[in-house]
Order: structure tokens, then C-alpha cells, then sequence
């Protein structure tokens, strides 16, 4: 008989999660339509998203924790061969993996972003001035080529959901939705983060933000 469903996700998470899907649409849009100034503000949209992604890994619930993320070799090769063994709740050791990848890139395509300028020089990331116009050209393509390897990566990710659905029986969007999931028996429930923490961690990536749009001073001209 299952059981009631408990804690999986906190709510940082979720609207971390849901939040940057959507905020990685509107700038695929906005890239595409010429919409340059609603791209950038998406883009410091999206920097802020993972400062506090950052921030909430270390101080956040147990299944947020940069901890439930990292796996050694051992484990993923384990999980690989059989599946159905994990118990523990959070991203699988493969998850873990698929969001780490996506984080990595998402870092490179906000990076590459600030030191980006137009061909015409209309629109210019803020810390495009603070480099050499080599690097500036550098970032731009950089950018257009780091969107193509997150959309394959977000393909991927659509894939394992859709293969854990059909083949696994195993639904990961309701959790990502409600924040709860019917747990194994052996699984130790979630240790949820605290309110304030999740506070402070937003207020400290909102101000690292506005301090980069500003040019990153002293860095920035």
C-alpha cells in the first residue's frame, strides 16, 4: 500500500526551477524577434535566478544542497547497472549530473552574455566595455553557439522525463509541481531550509546583480 506523500522539493526550488524554463523561452524569443532590451533584463533575470541557485545550494533544504548533486564515480556507475536500488530522494545520481551540466552552461551563457555587444554596437552587455573588442567577438559567438548546447541539454533532460514516465512508471513533474512525492520506506525525508535564509540568499543575488549591470566597479569602465 503506498503511503501519503511527503516533502521532495522545497518551494525555492520549484520556482527556481519553473521560473528559469520560462525566462529561457522569453529569451530564445526576444533573441529571435530582435527584442534586445527585454532580452538583456531576461538575461539579468536569469543571472540573479542562479546567483541564489548558488546561494540556496549551500544554506537551502537537504535535496538543494550542492551535497544530493555531487556522486562519486562509483555511485552513478551502481545506479546505471540498477536503477530501481536508489531509494534516496532528489535528483538521481544521473540527474544530478543533467542539472549540474545545465548550470555549468547556463553560468558560461549569462558570462558570455555580460561581455556581448551587437554588430552595430546598439546593445552592449555591461561588462563589454571592460574587455577588448577580440573578447567582445569572442563572447558573442561563444553565446549563439552556448544556446545550441543548452538546448541540447534541455532535450535530454525532456527525453529521461519522458523515458522515466513511460518506461519507469515514475512521474518527476508532479513533484517539481507540488513539492511532494510518495516516499520509499528507507528514503530519509527532506530537511526543508529556512524561510529567512531563503530571503537573505534572494536579497544578496538581486545586489550582485545590480552591482554587474552597473559594470562591476571597480572592473567595469
Amino acid at each position: 500500500m503506498k503511503g501519503a506523500k511527503q516533502p521532495v522539493w522545497d518551494l525555492p526550488v520549484r520556482l527556481f526551477h519553473w521560473s528559469l524554463a520560462a525566462l529561457i523561452a522569453l529569451s530564445w524569443w526576444t533573441a529571435e524577434n530582435d527584442e534586445i532590451e527585454v532580452h538583456l533584463y531576461s538575461g539579468y533575470a536569469i543571472l540573479t535566478l542562479i546567483i541564489f541557485r548558488v546561494l540556496w545550494g549551500i544554506f537551502g533544504s537537504s535535496t538543494a544542497r550542492w551535497g544530493a548533486l555531487f556522486h562519486r564515480p562509483s555511485a552513478i556507475l551502481a545506479y546505471v547497472r540498477n536503477s530501481r536500488a536508489w531509494k534516496a530522494i532528489g535528483h538521481s545520481p544521473l540527474g544530478a549530473l543533467s542539472v549540474l551540466a545545465m548550470l555549468v552552461v547556463l553560468k558560461l551563457q549569462i558570462a558570455t552574455g555580460l561581455l556581448n555587444a551587437d554588430d552595430d554596437g546598439f546593445a552592449e552587455g555591461p561588462l563589454s566595455l571592460a574587455v577588448s573588442e577580440r573578447a567582445v567577438e569572442f563572447a558573442h559567438e561563444a553565446h549563439d553557439f552556448l544556446f545550441d548546447v543548452l538546448l541540447v541539454l534541455i532535450g535530454l533532460h525532456v527525453a529521461a522525463i519522458l523515458f522515466y514516465h513511460v518506461v519507469e512508471r515514475k512521474n518527476l513533474v508532479g513533484p517539481m509541481v507540488t513539492g511532494k512525492a510518495v516516499l520509499d520506506p528507507a528514503a530519509e525525508p527532506m530537511r526543508p531550509g529556512r524561510w529567512w535564509a531563503a530571503l537573505l540568499c534572494l536579497i544578496a543575488a538581486i545586489a550582485t546583480t545590480r552591482w554587474v549591470i552597473a559594470g562591476a566597479p571597480p572592473f567595469g569602465v
